[in-house]
């Protein structure tokens, strides 16, 4: 079934953001301290340079998880599940990533040494060393505040799109990313990064549902 994305877009802004948390807001308070408060082509870049942290983070947890946990098949199925599930994302996330290069080299954007260059150096590795701690003593937290991080993306995206129209009449060379063939302007390019966004913040959600619904019986060793 064909997805009607410009109603998506309008579901999305329609809806009310999720009570982030103090990591959080301080996370997107960093973004717009250094980019600014509107979301550019820079700051996008940094958000889909971050995004695939978490992911990674897990997927390092869960192959531990399974060899500590091998005789447990519940544990098991649940790891391979996480696992699956954060390749998938990564490679959504990397394709964002990919599209967004290929935005700036259209419009011949030049990339700052600092903000384009070092920031995202420097915040990868933070994030990095914070997701896997986060990963090792609380993973239901991780997906909670992954799901904080991805409902901002995705409320980012659909909000760019609205800010600038003009991305609907704009063709998109499908040529340069398979990811979205299927999609012929940049606004609706746009509109489905949002959309994925949503798919990895309710995926999120849904697996931190069944941590909780795991908890009594992981506590007892």
């Amino acid at each position: 079934m064909a997805i009607d994305l410009k109603k998506e877009q309008a579901a999305t802004l329609s809806r009310l953001p999720m009570a982030y948390s103090r990591f959080t807001r301080l996370l997107f308070w960093g973004m717009d301290f250094f980019y600014g408060a509107k979301l550019t082509f820079g700051k996008m870049r940094l958000l889909e340079i971050l995004a695939r942290i978490p992911y990674q983070a897990w997927e390092i947890k869960q192959y531990h998880r399974m060899n500590s946990q091998f005789s447990d098949p519940a544990a098991v199925e649940s790891a391979e599940d996480i696992i699956r599930w954060g390749r998938d994302a990564q490679d959504n996330e990397f394709w964002h990533l990919k599209v967004i290069n290929i935005r700036i080299e259209r419009d011949g954007i030049r990339l700052n040494w600092f903000k384009d260059r070092f920031v995202p150096r420097v915040a990868a590795f933070k994030y990095g060393v914070f997701c896997r701690f986060l990963a090792l003593v609380c993973i239901e937290t991780a997906f909670k505040l992954n799901a904080e991080f991805e409902d901002h993306a995705e409320r980012a995206y659909m909000g760019f799109v609205k800010n600038h129209p003009e991305l609907d009449d704009q063709p998109f060379d499908t040529e340069r990313s398979s990811a979205y063939k299927d999609l012929n302007n940049w606004g609706n390019v746009f509109r489905r990064m949002g959309l994925d966004e949503r798919d990895h913040m309710n995926n999120s959600l849904l697996r931190c549902d069944r941590e909780n619904e795991m908890a009594p019986y992981a506590s007892q060793g």
